[in-house]
């Protein structure tokens, strides 16, 4: 794996990446996954994720994704997960990569504060945290994250939000935080608007529908969602996305709500572009207080008119511009996408790539990058953007 590795190292920057994540790089395709494989154009990346538990030996794997990406699972044995600390293995497995690999000079991104157990010890150039979800408020959050995060902000450089409201939340806790709300690949989700053949699952759905395309969990409003479907049973409801911390007997089963798994991110397009109008029916609760959907942007992107509860980071600037529809209750819900329904799609399209034209994932790179860049640059390293 190490000549894999040198095989595909680029003189493509001064430092490596090593990013510390509670998130699959290989689970569903959203912020990190767009950030650091743009990184990766410049440098070695490596996406270290939490362990898996195994009944054969400890070890490390390590698995190229594209040029200079490599995702690495410690895999632990569960005699060792009773015998040892697994805090200890993961220090070891981190050191190990060090010398294996030949990292020198790297910067230290975490998304999660749970990886300060084991990566506290570490050197880096610069240290950020990229804050993309107030984890503590998260279903079975571990309770020692909020203490995690407080060691982690003290030993940032950076602080990145995933959103408007994380970022009022949390600059008054460190010197340098930066918000980069969602943003989008609009290229890939224009496919939507011009796809002639539907995926097969779908196509035997009758019309009109109304689609979700995410994880399923507790961040959805499930009551909102039957209630919806109840009443009105000749609409189609597709949920489109991996059921995660919540049961299969906790998902509303009326028959017209369609589950219909969880999709790989170059299949989404072709989802969307079969709906009549996208919905995103999230609770509102303290685990969505500061969320900034990724899919809004998506979905904008695809032509579909848009319909969500008044999730804060949506209502501004999403509502506010009148580019979503803004609904509660699960009749406003059902006037609401009446109301989608009708409104004059090129208008609409119109309005929508206008603002989403300010944004993109290249842009918001480009910005993180020259901002890590300047935070480097004291300590003799400087890179140009590409």
């Amino acid at each position: 794996m190490k000549k894999i590795i040198e095989d595909n190292l680029s003189d493509t920057g001064s430092y490596d990446l090593l990013c510390l994540s509670h998130l699959r790089w290989d689970f569903v395709y959203q912020r990190p996954q767009h950030l650091l494989s743009r990184f990766a154009r410049r440098q070695r990346v490596y996406f270290y994720e939490e362990p898996v538990y195994i009944d054969g030996e400890t070890h490390l794997e390590i698995s190229p994704r594209e040029d200079n990406l490599f995702v690495l699972v410690p895999h632990i044995s569960h005699a060792d997960r009773e015998n040892r600390n697994v805090t200890d293995i993961q220090r070891e497995m981190l050191d190990e990569i060090f010398v294996s690999q030949n990292i020198k000079s790297f910067v230290l991104w975490f998304y999660t504060p749970m990886a300060m157990d084991y990566a506290a010890h570490l050197q880096p150039l610069v240290t950020i945290f990229d804050c993309m979800d107030e984890l503590s408020a998260f279903k079975f959050a571990p309770p020692e994250l909020i203490a995690n995060e407080k060691r982690l902000i003290e030993k940032a450089d950076l602080v990145f939000t995933g959103g408007q409201s994380l970022y009022e939340a949390k600059k008054e806790k460190h010197a340098r935080v930066f918000a980069f709300p969602s943003s989008i690949d609009a290229a890939h989700f224009n496919q939507a608007r011009n796809v002639e053949a539907e995926p097969a699952d779908q196509k035997s759905i009758a019309r009109p529908r109304f689609g979700y395309c995410g994880v399923i969990d507790e961040r959805l409003d499930l009551t909102l969602l039957g209630e919806t479907a109840k009443m009105r049973p000749d609409w189609q409801f597709v949920m489109i996305g991996p059921v995660v911390k919540i049961s299969e007997e906790d998902l509303p089963r009326p028959a017209n709500i369609h589950y219909l798994g969880g999709k790989d991110y170059q299949e989404l397009p072709a989802y969307l572009s079969g709906w009549g109008v996208a919905l995103m029916p999230f609770a509102l609760n303290e685990s969505t207080k500061y969320i900034s959907p990724t899919k809004t942007p998506e979905y904008l992107a695809a032509g579909c008119p848009v319909v969500s509860t008044p999730i804060r980071d949506v209502v501004r600037p999403y509502g506010e511009l009148g580019l979503v529809h803004i609904a509660e209750t699960a009749e406003e819900f059902v006037a609401a996408c009446e109301k989608a329904l009708q409104e004059n799609s090129n208008e609409r399209l119109k309005q929508a790539d206008e603002f989403l034209s300010e944004i993109s994932w290249d842009k918001t790179w480009a910005q993180m990058a020259n901002i890590i860049d300047e935070a480097i640059s004291p300590r003799g390293i400087k890179l140009a953007i590409v």
